[in-house]
């Protein structure tokens, strides 16, 4: 270049310099990178330097969109999770355990044969029964930090949907493949439907990148070391954890916000209007 020379930009590596020269080629603009270890430069011609400028800062624009592009933002901060275990703990007050004699368990267990036949809010009624405290302790803490987990992600109402439909689909997922002489109690289907749906959102939000099986794998680690205790549901566990990880898939690839702060009150009203109806139509089918 003839004309006196422009220092346009300058870096201590020279990949940023050679991509900065890139972008002036695709424009059309002569330039020269000059310079040596730990100190490069971009020289364009005076005349050139406010169309270079022009160019590079659209360029690093563009750069900054797409960042913010690939990552989804959160609801934020929720209670929703310590909600769940306080209103489990309030539900277990009012029915203690769930004895297979009991009538709320005859009520509201997850009867295979009576949700086969057609009996489908039990689904639903058995995530609130418990055996015994130690039951309900454990299933109150889980809820507590995974469901919680997915109401920062996507909202207390929405995710409280999610969750729910997750472990009312793995209830109903292992009636059908038990079919009869089966029943179940307990909120830690649902618990492992979060744990799906967090593993699920991450695989879809991430599906393009490396590594994207690593939120799967984790569930699955997940599962073996808190939902195979000798006494545990395993299979139920697993269905919940799978149609947590459908849900949660599909949530990354259809939701992208969550919902605002009116419609997710909306979803949450609804959620515990699901939960208080099933339990509605329960007790008048006694």
């Amino acid at each position: 270049m003839s004309e006196e020379e422009h220092t346009l930009r300058a870096a201590r590596g020279r990949r940023a310099v050679e991509e900065w020269a890139l972008v002036l080629a695709a424009a059309g603009i002569a330039h020269r990178v000059a310079g040596n270890a730990g100190s490069w430069r971009l020289l364009v011609a005076a005349g050139d330097a406010d169309r270079s400028i022009a160019a590079l800062d659209a360029y690093d624009a563009e750069r900054r969109n797409a960042a913010a592009g690939e990552e989804v933002p959160e609801y934020g901060p929720t209670y929703a999770g310590l909600l769940v275990a306080v209103l489990l703990v309030g539900f277990y007050g009012v029915t203690g355990p769930a004895d297979p004699g009991s009538a709320w368990a005859r009520a509201g267990s997850a009867s295979a044969e009576l949700i086969v036949r057609g009996q489908g809010w039990r689904a639903v009624t058995a995530l609130t029964l418990h055996a015994n405290p130690a039951h309900l302790l454990g299933n109150a803490v889980a809820c507590a930090v995974f469901v919680t987990a997915v109401g920062r992600a996507l909202g207390p109402g929405l995710g409280g949907w999610l969750v729910l439909a997750a472990g009312a689909g793995g209830n109903v997922l292992n009636a059908f493949l038990h079919g009869a002489h089966h029943s179940a109690v307990g909120a830690s289907t649902a618990v492992f439907g979060a744990i799906g749906l967090l593993g699920g959102l991450q695989f879809g939000r991430k599906r393009r990148r490396r590594g994207a099986w690593l939120p799967v794998a984790g569930s699955l680690a997940l599962l073996a070391m808190l939902g195979s205790d000798r006494e545990a549901d395993i299979v139920a566990h697993l269905f919940g954890l799978l149609v947590g990880g459908v849900l949660g898939v599909a949530a990354a690839l259809l939701v992208a916000r969550p919902p605002g702060r009116p419609a997710q009150w909306v979803l949450a009203l609804g959620a515990l209007a699901a939960v208080a109806g099933s339990w509605l139509v329960a007790l008048r089918a006694l």
